[in-house]
């Protein structure tokens, strides 16, 4: 029996989740997930530590705010395999390419998969 598209996408929001608390070491305030024909698009809310707020908005220079986008950049691609085993599991279908962005005026984090056909659930 195939899974429903919610019961899919909210699987892979718990997941999504689990991964930014253990691999990244915070876990989002928010999270959602949306399939979307050959994509899977998952919108992460206030990823970013205290710490790094602080960094952001003392620095006028732009230098922490780059450094942040660039280490946590580093880290998701690491994960890349990780991640891209974990969304082929949830939606039974191959993975291409993994884009991400990070938003430090907001916090929030989104990461889309592509995938090499249309879901067809």
């Amino acid at each position: 029996m195939q899974k429903r598209r919610g019961e899919i996408e909210s699987k892979l929001t718990e997941a999504m989740v689990k991964f930014e608390r253990e691999f990244m070491g915070r876990g989002p305030t928010e999270a959602r997930t949306h399939i979307i024909e050959d994509m899977v698009l998952v919108r992460l809310k206030g990823v970013l530590s205290r710490a790094e707020h602080n960094l952001i908005s003392e620095d006028p220079t732009g230098r922490g705010r780059d450094l942040i986008k660039q280490s946590r950049t580093e880290m998701l691609e690491r994960a890349k395999p990780m991640l891209r085993e974990l969304v082929e599991e949830a939606i039974g279908l191959k993975v291409v390419s993994m884009h991400t962005d990070l938003s430090v005026h907001t916090g929030e984090r989104i990461i889309l998969f592509t995938l090499h056909q249309r879901w067809a659930g």
